[in-house]
């Protein structure tokens, strides 16, 4: 489906729309910053995330990686550890998010460029 299938005449919230799809599962605030991390690396533990998720409350970050991992973007392994130790990882699904975010962010970036030149030309 291209842009131009979107139906025109229907509310695109009440359509099965692949943009709003995705956007449920990663576009909330602290989701992207934690694909992110975990994208960086090939495991990364609980608390390495609290601290490198700047902002991040441990009871928003407990909840968005639930919601990644029921989504299928990260998987989660405990270890029976004193204090327990937890891992998170990118699934294969989430493994193939990764390049269509990366073409997001070379595409916003060429726009910021974009913007910074316009705002020196007007000045």
């Amino acid at each position: 489906m291209k842009i131009k299938d979107l139906p025109k005449n229907e509310n695109i919230y009440e359509t099965k729309c692949p943009i709003l799809y995705a956007m449920e599962m990663f576009g909330q605030k602290w989701k992207l910053p934690i694909l992110w991390y975990i994208a960086d690396g090939e495991v990364v533990r609980y608390n390495a995330l609290q601290r490198k998720v700047v902002g991040i409350t441990p009871t928003m970050l407990t909840k968005c990686l639930r919601e990644l991992e029921t989504d299928g973007l990260i998987s989660r392994t405990q270890y029976n550890t004193i204090p327990p130790t937890v891992e998170y990882r990118l699934t294969a699904r989430g493994k193939s998010l990764i390049p269509a975010l990366e073409s997001v962010y070379r595409w916003a970036q060429g726009q910021m460029t974009q913007d910074k030149n316009d705002s020196m030309n007007d000045q």
